[in-house]
């Protein structure tokens, strides 16, 4: 078997292969190495050891030779990209494979360093596999291998929507069972019995009744108040469209939406869920009176210059979890000058509001809805003035002889304003590799499934009110628009602000808490 498999080796050593394709540090370590012929490992590494030594020779070439192995290589940054083949393989053939495996390194490392490498060694190797096959290069080029890579699988598709059937069949008989359970107990409660104990946890004694109680207080879930039926009309059969009627279908359907990667946001039957709540973190301390202030902002910008529209939108949302402080009043300041548009829930006594700036319902001798949000006050700014906009974005791509030199800046004009987690979305083309980056304020993200560069800022305020990205790579000036913009902050834009409430009564200073949000529904460069 030995003298067998040693024959073997010398074959593919004389064939026109490439034996193994490694990223190497300048001291030949192996970071990351595919192996396309039957090698061991020390061989592997002793070829990596001995590549340093080979170009110490003063010439500048990339390629060196040996009695055995040629290694075509080429530098990147602190790393090695380096081909091993037979003697008697065809160089230009292995310089075209060189260039499309150092194309492929940056679709999935950000930096091109050790650990980078490291992170992201098993996507490299896939997408290896997909340039050579046993020892041949497959005629494919970076677009198709990117592709072959986040190839889905109907599979795993298949699969995976069955098991979520599965589970939520299952959820479903464990909560008829623990209704059973339950009532059981309940009846065995009025009748002054032992409660059952259902199943293998215990005998008919006293055991197995705490079993049973213990079983029903985890899996029973308080079902949820329903609405009154309406009333059926009389007459025979109906062809109106019943609602519900086909629930089952729809639950599969958007199962199997899901099971595919798709987003489906369902809709609430209770209160909606604040959008602030999902980026901001809750307040520590929550008041028996508790306010929310939130505004979103679309904006619609042009690549030369110029606000096409802006629009905020605000509301206070109030909570009330006491009785004893349900009948107040708020007391509002409002410095802002830049023409808002207000508007009052119906109930809010407008006289008291448009002359003392002081939120409170029409009837005084009623009090707010207790554990319920209610928004008492909405405003809405819309301009076209440029000096308005919060954060001015200014993308400038320039078209040269290799692609195109995109230089991109931000500058807050608000300096009252703190942003936080500022995301700027730039497209970018597809199959041209990762951007080259240059100067740099902040972090940056290259998503080449997605195919956008993420510039992410953590805070954009006084301090840093200005900031800049440059990055170089192929393609036209309009296949980096639009750029799009994200962030969130905790003081709001327009000059509201809550100051104090007080009892209908007695005008007694409550206790209050407040959250303030600032967000983003729409903000683009086109």
């Amino acid at each position: 078997m030995e003298a067998e498999s040693r024959s073997c080796l010398q074959f593919l050593y004389i064939s026109k292969v490439l034996l193994a394709a490694a990223l190497c540090t300048k001291a030949g370590k192996a970071v990351v190495s595919r192996q396309f012929v039957e090698m061991t490992r020390t061989r592997v590494e002793g070829l990596l050891a001995a590549f340093p030594k080979l170009m110490n020779t003063g010439k500048q070439h990339t390629f060196v030779e040996t009695e055995s192995v040629r290694y075509v290589y080429q530098p990147l940054e602190k790393l090695y990209m380096v081909l091993i083949t037979t003697k008697n393989s065809n160089i230009l053939e292995d310089l075209e494979t060189l260039r499309l495996f150092s194309r492929v390194i940056p679709e999935y490392c950000r930096v091109l360093e050790e650990g980078e490498v490291a992170e992201h060694c098993f996507d490299l190797i896939f997408a290896f596999d997909e340039i050579v096959a046993l020892g041949y290069r497959e005629n494919v080029n970076l677009a198709q291998i990117r592709t072959f890579t986040e190839m889905d699988s109907h599979e795993e598709k298949v699969f995976r929507a069955v098991r979520e059937t599965q589970e939520r069949e299952a959820k479903v008989e464990m909560r008829r069972k623990a209704k059973e359970l339950q009532q059981a107990r309940r009846d065995a409660e009025r009748s002054g019995k032992k409660a059952p104990g259902f199943g293998g946890f215990g005998s008919s004694g006293t055991g197995s009744g705490n079993s049973a109680a213990i079983i029903t207080d985890a899996l029973f879930e308080p079902e949820k108040p329903k609405a009154a039926p309406a009333p059926v009309r009389p007459s025979g059969s109906s062809k109106a469209l019943k609602l519900g009627a086909r629930g089952k279908e729809v639950d599969s359907f958007v199962s199997k939406l899901k099971s595919e990667g798709v987003d489906v946001i369902a809709a609430s039957s209770g209160k909606r869920s604040s959008e602030a709540s999902k980026v901001l973190p809750a307040p520590v301390n929550v008041e028996s009176v508790h306010m929310r202030v939130e505004e979103k902002l679309s904006l619609t910008c042009g690549r030369d210059g110029g606000l096409q529209n802006m629009e905020v939108l605000g509301m206070i949302i109030l909570r009330v979890s006491s009785d004893k402080t349900g009948r107040i009043h708020l007391h509002l300041s409002n410095k802002d000058s830049r023409g808002l548009q207000l508007q009052t829930h119906p109930n809010v006594d407008k006289k008291l509001f448009s002359t003392d700036s002081i939120l409170g319902l029409k009837n005084p001798e009623k009090s707010f809805p207790l554990n319920s949000d209610v928004g008492v006050l909405k405003w809405r700014l819309q301009s076209t003035d440029d000096s308005l906009i919060p954060l001015t974005i200014n993308c400038w791509p320039s078209e040269g002889a290799t692609g195109c030199d995109v230089n991109i800046e931000y500058e807050l004009q608000e300096e009252g304003l703190e942003l936080n987690d500022v995301i700027i979305t730039i497209p970018i083309p597809s199959g041209v590799g990762a951007p080259v980056i240059g100067d740099l304020d902040g972090e940056y993200r290259h998503d080449g499934r997605r195919n956008v560069l993420e510039w992410c800022l953590p805070v954009i305020d006084a301090k840093n009110k200005m900031g800049s990205l440059e990055f170089s790579m192929a393609g036209q000036p309009n296949d980096f628009f639009p750029v799009h913009v994200s962030f969130v902050s905790k003081h709001n834009y327009c000059d509201i602000q809550v100051v104090k409430v007080t009892q209908v009564d007695g005008d007694v200073p409550v206790k209050f808490s407040l959250e303030t949000a600032f967000l983003v529904d729409k903000y683009e460069i086109l």
